[in-house]
């Protein structure tokens, strides 16, 4: 008989999900099973339940990851900055750096199984969390009369619709940049341009 598989009691979750974000950079956020992760980790088929119900559920804990780190990213981007327009224009390359530099997470919360489908931009507490630091900083822009006053959100959705553009544009080669510094003056070229017409603009109410 073949000696059973390790389950790497102190560890098996963080094991699971480093495995699974090999997999996504080779197949993609949906192309593999749990049985593949399992195989992929050294372990029975069977461990990955005690941690996860089914593959969307560690999904959902990757993407839980990558929120929380991408929230946290754009708070200390944004915390040595005292001018209101700089938090947000820090912020917003955060973004960007974060999806350069975790390229698995990213695809996994905007193209995975737990991808944004109701509101925005997802239904997760961490999801929830980030667009919520988001909003803080173009309030805090409008309360230095650096924006128009209108709902914060609006203004948010078209910070974010900006930078998720250009990240996405970057992580799938599509820019005419290959280094992330060529990237990043891009990125803040783009930022700097919208900034300033956002200054003047009142948009109007959805």
């Amino acid at each position: 008989m073949g000696r059973a598989k390790p389950y790497h009691h102190g560890n098996l979750q963080e094991v699971l999900l480093e495995s699974a974000l090999r997999l996504i950079a080779e197949v993609g956020p949906a192309g593999f099973t749990l049985r593949e992760l399992a195989r992929r980790a050294g372990v029975s088929h069977n461990a990955p339940y005690r941690h996860f119900r089914d593959r969307d559920d560690l999904m959902a804990a990757v993407a839980t990851q990558g929120y929380g780190e991408l929230t946290r990213a754009m708070r200390r981007a944004a915390e040595d900055h005292e001018d209101a327009l700089d938090r947000l224009k820090q912020a917003g390359l955060a973004y960007i750096m974060f999806a350069l530099r975790r390229p698995e997470h990213f695809a996994v919360m905007f193209d995975g199984p737990v991808s944004l489908k109701t509101e925005h931009p997802g239904s997760s507490a961490a999801a929830k969390e980030a667009f919520a630091a988001l909003v803080s900083f173009v309030r805090g822009c409008q309360e230095a009369g650096q924006l128009s006053l209108g709902d914060p959100q609006d203004f948010t959705l078209l910070a974010w619709s900006m930078v998720h553009g250009v990240a996405k544009l970057a992580i799938t080669g599509r820019l005419p940049f290959r280094t992330k510094a060529e990237i990043l003056k891009f990125a803040g070229f783009v930022i700097d341009q919208s900034l300033a017409s956002w200054k003047s603009a009142k948009l109007l109410p959805c």
